[in-house]
């Protein structure tokens, strides 16, 4: 196969060299300045002298995790005889490896949030055999992203930020990373497509896609055009066999500047705009109805009353279709837009209402805490023994990835082993009521759950369903 595809390539080349170049592709884009390979000596053109120039800014990602096994043996009348009940357990260390890039010359690092999760010790490799050790400085599981220091006063090479806004289908790419541990490796290919959306579950939605091979381990390397700047970080693939088919998506540079910004501002955790409304697709059929002549936009589903949204005078039903001039194609597209103007900025935003457009302002803020959070620790003798609860606000529900208008007592944690755990509660579970008593704040669970019933009947939410339980 190999040698057929090599005697077949001959000809076709030949006969593409001997093409007369057209006129059209003679002449450089007005606009972009790009241009078509136009002789035989333009095509034998190389990349090496742009890797050279930034593959030193690019480094591998070693993170190390203990883990404790339990004893097979565990629970077992003979073995736990001369044990006792405690079984010898043993701890393992698995590690993981994936890419980085430095961005910072400081030892500033950007990689994927699923890169380092969970790991004890992290430590970076570079491309000339130096090794340091790094702590996370921000991380974000949502947008699986996260910043990395080196804790020295070296200097690194650092690859510049690029305009992720100015990548084209058809742009001319590498991507550069460690795949499968094998080493640095550089891949080259093309923009296939901008702006994707439901690529990995539950996380950001809004990726540039590219057919530069993208194999576990690129993982947080670099996406780069032809300046030599970074325009992505290579975050995931589509793939039935777990090798790269050539469907890579990278994470956009615009994204990653306002990530490192708040790194760098020393924030703990990464906030996104808080908009007070929630937003749907356009499909053809709503379009339709709505009069539109494309089936895009984020359509505005619901306002909540005294936020950004309401302030803006933004209503249900309306579709917006652009942030700035620049059309958003989804909702992800559209909080997108919104991450990256910033909190504080104003926005405008084109709507569409009963087939007119018009442009409203909208000023981005912090998710608000509406109300105090109150954290408290459920202990005694009561079902909810090992809960971390909250009263929930804007702030609260947007840090636990849960509906802005949530509102009630939720449960933000459940210690390992508690009584709560092996009952089943779990993370974002509302707290509805106790023995029919309705659970309003923390105050109110740590009343009822003092309290030393016969019998609890509990009723919870948990992703819009109520359950209703009953314990002894």
């Amino acid at each position: 196969m190999h040698d057929l595809l090599k005697r077949a390539s001959l000809p076709l080349l030949a006969l593409v060299l001997a093409l007369p170049i057209n006129a059209h592709a003679q002449t450089a884009n007005s606009e972009t300045g790009k241009t078509v390979p136009q002789s035989q000596m333009e095509m034998q053109l190389s990349f090496a002298p742009l890797v050279k120039q930034t593959a030193g800014a690019v480094v591998n990602v070693y993170a190390e995790k203990t883990v404790r096994r339990q004893s097979p043996f565990a629970g077992d009348p003979f073995f736990e005889q001369f044990f006792g009940q405690q079984m010898p357990n043993r701890t393992q260390k698995q590690s993981s490896l994936g890419s980085g890039v430095i961005v910072e010359a400081n030892g500033t690092i950007v990689t994927n949030n699923h890169v380092i999760e969970g790991a004890d010790e992290i430590k970076i490799a570079l491309s000339d055999g130096r090794e340091f050790p790094c702590k996370v400085i921000l991380k974000d599981d949502r947008l699986d992203l996260a910043v990395l220091k080196v804790d020295t006063k070296a200097t690194f090479p650092a690859l510049p930020i690029g305009n992720s806004d100015a990548v084209e289908v058809g742009d001319l790419v590498l991507a550069i990373g460690n795949p499968f541990g094998v080493g640095q490796t550089v891949t080259s290919g093309i923009v296939s497509a901008l702006a994707r959306n439901q690529v990995v579950k539950d996380e950001f939605g809004f990726f540039i896609q590219t057919d530069a091979s993208i194999n576990p381990g690129n993982s947080g390397g670099a996406l780069m055009n032809m300046k030599g700047e970074l325009i992505g970080i290579n975050t995931a693939i589509f793939s039935r066999g777990g090798g790269s088919n050539g469907i890579g998506f990278a994470i956009p540079a615009n994204l990653v500047k306002v990530f490192i910004a708040s790194a760098d501002a020393g924030v703990k955790t990464f906030e996104r705009p808080y908009v007070g409304a929630t937003f749907d697709a356009v499909t053809s059929d709503v379009a339709d109805a709505l009069g539109l002549e494309k089936a895009r936009g984020a359509i505005v589903v619901k306002v909540t009353e005294g936020g950004p949204a309401a302030k803006a005078g933004l209503k249900a039903g309306e579709v917006i279709t652009a942030v700035d001039g620049i059309a958003v194609e989804h909702p992800d597209a559209l909080y997108y837009r919104l991450t990256t103007a910033g909190l504080g900025k104003p926005v405008d935003l084109a709507i569409t209402d009963n087939g007119k457009e018009e442009h409203v302002k909208m000023t981005l803020g912090q998710a608000p805490e509406t109300t105090p959070r109150d954290q408290r620790t459920i202990g005694g003798r009561s079902p909810f023994t090992g809960t971390v609860v909250e009263n929930l606000s804007p702030r609260v529900a947007d840090e636990l990835r849960m509906a802005s208008e949530s509102t009630g007592v939720v449960v933000s944690e459940v210690k390992d082993g508690s009584v709560a755990q092996q009952l089943g509660f779990e993370p974002k579970d509302i707290i509805v009521s106790v023995n029919s008593a309705d659970v309003k704040t923390t105050k109110d669970l740590a009343t009822l759950a003092a309290q030393n019933p016969s019998f609890w009947r509990v009723e919870i939410e948990r992703n819009g369903q109520r359950i209703r339980q009953f314990f002894r």
